[in-house]
């Protein structure tokens, strides 16, 4: 894949200004027209009918491929997750706990209000470390494919790539953690004919949260809520806890609607390229610098 075509994670917030969301990684749906959304074979895919009318859902199933509804690119979080966005408003500030603070104030995103450029910036995405979880659904949640058995759960998802395995085969969860993981332990369990919910541990704290820098540590606990309304619509929740650096556990995304494609639909490819990375963030970082510099000299 060119250069042309690799999207970084995290940018400057100067950038937006010429693609806002799309410059969120590589594998950006090409457009050739207002809101045209095309699968990975360059198929158009048909927008929902706003009057949708979908039957009832199959007990004990979530499988099959899932987007944002009423948008295919409503699950693109580039300044935080739904529910607390970084943009200084009073009550989408964290719960943080002082060594929350301290670990969040040490992370240099590149969106949010602790934004800084993209030559001062130490995201891990940003050299393509993995994303994790739950970023990978807190940042650039596009088109997941779910598949079961009677003992688990996949998740793969279009970002970077990546799938989830949840056990559901009666396993607790690790008492200890001897090899924390980027996407965890999950165990999962259906407390309804259509509520399936799953909590996962023993995430590698190396990982941000979300897009915008916020921390966790080894204690984080992450459950999640799939809720399927109907055949076609599905409700995910989820909420964070981690004592260590948050004071309670709070709710970045609640009942965020996915419907469901058609089982001919192709996920496009969505892979972060670490070559292609440092190549740009090098250009947009001396780009930056020289347009610092004339601006300097024109004083």
């Amino acid at each position: 894949m060119s250069l042309k075509r690799f999207v970084a994670p995290t940018m400057v917030l100067a950038m937006l200004a010429f693609s806002p969301l799309t410059r969120a990684q590589t594998g950006a749906p090409r457009e050739s027209g207002k809101n045209v959304h095309r699968d990975g074979w360059d198929r158009v895919v048909p927008p929902q009918p706003k009057d949708l009318k979908s039957g009832p859902a199959p007990a004990h199933d979530l499988t099959g491929i899932w987007e944002p509804i009423p948008g295919y690119r409503d699950g693109v979080f580039a300044t935080g997750p739904k529910q607390y966005p970084s943009d200084g408003k009073p009550e989408h500030e964290l719960p943080f706990t002082p060594a929350g603070e301290k670990a969040w104030k040490s992370h240099k995103p590149g969106f949010g209000t602790t934004a800084v450029p993209i030559s001062e910036n130490n995201d891990p995405f940003d050299i393509c470390d993995p994303i994790g979880f739950p970023r990978v659904a807190l940042f650039n949640l596009r088109a997941l494919q779910i598949f079961q058995t009677p003992k688990q759960v996949a998740i793969i998802y279009q970002n970077d790539q990546v799938w989830r395995n949840i056990w559901m085969d009666g396993r607790e969860l690790p008492k200890e953690i001897l090899e924390p993981r980027w996407y965890g332990y999950s165990v999962g369990k259906w407390t309804d004919d259509y509520t399936f919910v799953v909590e996962t541990v023993g995430l590698d704290e190396r990982t941000w949260l979300d897009n915008v820098g916020r921390p966790h540590s080894d204690q984080l606990k992450v459950e999640e809520i799939y809720h399927r309304v109907s055949h076609d619509v599905m409700e995910y929740t989820m909420t964070i806890t981690d004592p260590v650096m948050y004071t309670k556990p709070w709710t970045p995304i609640d009942k965020f609607k996915l419907g469901l494609d058609p089982d001919s639909f192709d996920i496009r490819e969505m892979i972060c390229s670490a070559s292609e990375a440092a190549d740009y963030n090098k250009t947009v970082a001396d780009q930056t610098a020289a347009a610092a510099a004339a601006k300097d000299k024109k004083k």
